[in-house]
């Protein structure tokens, strides 16, 4: 048996260590060697050193379980919020109780103990909603539902905020007396090459950089009788007007009116005598004639400036630009820039490529791209602006006129447009202005029965001329419904079936031929497809690029509807003195011719006590036993009438030629 070496202590058994120098010997050396003397943050909180420390999380909870239990199962009420409540005249269940902040499902409950039956998506009154709200011990603020229409009347711009702005320039006058040539004049441009017939049939609105770099923006209105409403919307948003007459031809209908105009808009006028370059130019006469009309010029020691100007040569110009600034300054024009934006539209149009387009005239603040707007029953947002040379502008400052895509429809010229803050508030505006114009729209008079027959009987009588009508802008669209209006009368209308801006659709030909109406196309054609239906249903069309071909034709074929005109001329009058037998059922009567003749064959009306009786012609004429062609006044005779036999002594009868004549509409 092995004897234990020296020194060894008798006891249990030792395990076997591993060698010296072996590999996890060095590692758990050198590892207890690292991690020797290192103080960390679990160290230094931790008593008990290697047990592991609670999470934050735990803790939470820890501490919200010790406060649950505090309060030994009662639940702490959460304190009311008190809010004002803005209820319109109908609003829905589940709008309201966002508006309350509070559960559908409890206004629900709250109605039903009520005793009304209602769901979360039913509108109910502003009385129901306000007995709510205040069961709920909310404040109540009642508004009507024209409340959410944009009210401009009480948003005025503070004095300090208002800075200096460019002058609004409408040129106004008669048919080709040179407005848009002086505007072409001043621009350096031709725009009266493009215009048919050299007759202005849209609004223009254009800005001008004068030689001592100030901005003129310019509306160029249509001279022609037609477009009256046009004239009247460039005096409204307009500073001051520019009456051009030309030298030659002096003051003319149009050019009355752009005066009454002008004076009815309240705003300053500067009269441009044009064509003083003609050898039979007379600006004195033009003078003398303004006076007719109560304007006097500064040359007659008035208070309207007066500048003698040439289109052609370019002669008094400056003149014009200088008396305009100056006109300008008096005035003392001014806007705030720094606002949400309002405009007037000018002129709006559908394009084929671009969509709706609108040509507006900024009158505060400035219009960005971006921008969410409403005008008129339309809403949109810009998406491109143009000036009037086509280039994109990124912004556009007050008196500037620019063309805005974006719009959601054609809006109507001389709408508002409002730019404001948020997409909803635009959809709520632009819905309720829909309401509203539907509603004017389909109102009708109270009925009764004398007016449904009446309306009956007029409709019977009156012969109507069905039409379609596409124009380019929406200017000429109001001229033309005017202008066809105007050719109505009590026998024969105009019933415009639709009318609208844009090219002409499959739409509009379906709704014609069905109708067995024209289609008027002003500056416009049909589609393609419009085309092909057009072929199809054999529709009639009409283009044109002058109002006033447009109205001679459709007067034309108005006249031919309607027919010619019979004219009755009364030719003598007899009273019946004896009635007798004329063979087995006819009755002869012996008359005495009073005045003028009677002829046989001609027509004849019977009347008893100035009432008639029958109406009819002269069958036979004899007078004794012998058949005669006439009978004059003085002679007695016998006549056979057609048709009546109803006859007594005494009665009268009144005989007439008839005749027709050609119509004339309008």
């Amino acid at each position: 048996a092995a004897r234990a070496p020296l020194g060894a202590k008798k006891g249990p058994a030792t395990p076997a260590r591993p060698a010296a120098g072996s590999q996890n010997d060095r590692n758990a050396k050198g590892g207890d060697r690292r991690q020797a003397g290192k103080l960390t943050v679990t160290r230094a909180l931790n008593d008990d050193e290697g047990a592991r420390a609670r999470s934050l999380a735990a803790l939470k909870r820890a501490r919200e379980k010790e406060r649950r239990s505090s309060y030994s199962g009662r639940s702490q009420p959460r304190e009311k919020q008190v809010r004002d409540v803005i209820v319109p005249e109908a609003i829905t269940v589940a709008e309201l109780a966002n508006r309350m902040a509070e559960k559908a499902a409890d206004l629900v409950k709250s109605m039903f103990k009520m005793g009304m039956m209602v769901t979360v998506n039913q509108t109910i009154d502003q009385d129901t909603a306000e007995l709510l709200v205040e069961e709920f011990g909310h404040n109540v603020q009642r508004v009507s539902e024209s409340d959410i229409d944009i009210d401009h009347t009480t948003d005025v711009d503070p004095e300090d905020t208002l800075k200096a702005r460019p002058p609004v320039v409408t040129i106004m006058g008669h048919v080709d007396h040179g407005k848009t040539s002086l505007l072409d004049a001043l621009r350096g441009t031709d725009v009266v090459r493009g215009e048919a017939g050299g007759i202005t049939q849209h609004m223009g609105a254009y800005q001008i950089k004068t030689k001592g770099g100030d901005f003129v923006t310019f509306l160029d209105t249509p001279g022609h009788a037609a477009f009256t409403q046009m004239r009247m919307r460039g005096a409204n948003v307009t500073d001051i007007v520019v009456l051009v007459v030309a030298a030659d031809d002096g003051i003319m209908p149009q050019t009355v009116e752009a005066i009454n105009h002008t004076k009815a808009a309240g705003v300053p006028m500067i009269v441009a005598i044009n064509k003083c370059d003609k050898p039979e130019a007379n600006p004195q006469k033009v003078r003398e004639r303004l006076l007719e009309h109560s304007i006097v010029v500064e040359e007659m020691s008035g208070d309207v400036q007066d500048v003698e100007v040439s289109a052609k040569t370019g002669k008094g110009l400056d003149d014009l630009i200088e008396k305009i600034l100056l006109q300008a300054e008096l005035m003392e024009l001014k806007a705030n820039p720094d606002r949400m934006a309002e405009a007037t539209v000018i002129e709006a149009k559908l394009d084929k490529g671009k969509g709706p387009l609108a040509t507006v005239l900024v009158n505060r603040g400035t219009l960005k791209v971006g921008d969410i707007l409403v005008v008129g029953t339309e809403s949109g947002r810009v998406r491109a602006m143009l000036d009037d040379k086509g280039r994109q502008v990124k912004v556009a400052p007050p008196a500037m006129p620019v063309e805005v895509l974006g719009i959601g429809g054609v809006p109507m010229a001389g709408d508002m447009l409002t730019v404001v803050e948020s997409e909803s508030r635009a959809r709520e505006v632009s819905s309720y202005r829909q309401e509203q114009a539907t509603a004017k729209r389909t109102a009708m008079a109270p009925a009764s029965l004398d007016t449904m027959f009446s309306a009956l009987a007029d409709k019977q009588k009156v012969i109507e001329y069905p039409v379609v009508i596409k124009a380019d802008v929406q200017g000429s669209v109001e001229a033309i419904n005017a202008a066809l209006h105007a050719l109505s009368n009590d026998e024969i209308k105009v019933r415009i079936l639709n009318s609208g801006v844009g090219a002409i659709t499959e739409t509009d030909v379906t709704l014609a031929a069905a109708s067995g109406a024209p289609i008027v196309g002003f500056n416009v054609r049909p589609n393609a497809k419009a085309r092909e239906l057009v072929e199809r249903t054999k529709t009639p069309m009409m283009y044109y690029d002058v109002i006033y071909e447009l109205t001679a034709e459709v007067a034309k074929q108005m006249a031919g509807i309607w027919g010619p005109e019979r004219i009755e001329t009364v030719v003598g009058r007899a009273e019946v003195k004896q009635v007798f037998p004329a063979g087995k059922r006819d009755k002869a009567a012996g008359l005495l011719v009073l005045e003028g003749y009677i002829r046989k064959g001609l027509a004849a009306r019977l009347t008893r006590n100035d009432v008639i009786v029958s109406a009819t012609t002269i069958a036979s004429l004899r007078r004794f036993k012998d058949d005669v062609d006439e009978v004059r006044a003085g002679l007695e005779c016998g006549v056979v009438l057609a048709d009546t036999n109803d006859i007594k002594p005494g009665d009268h009868l009144e005989v007439f030629e008839i005749s027709h004549r050609e119509r004339t509409v309008g």
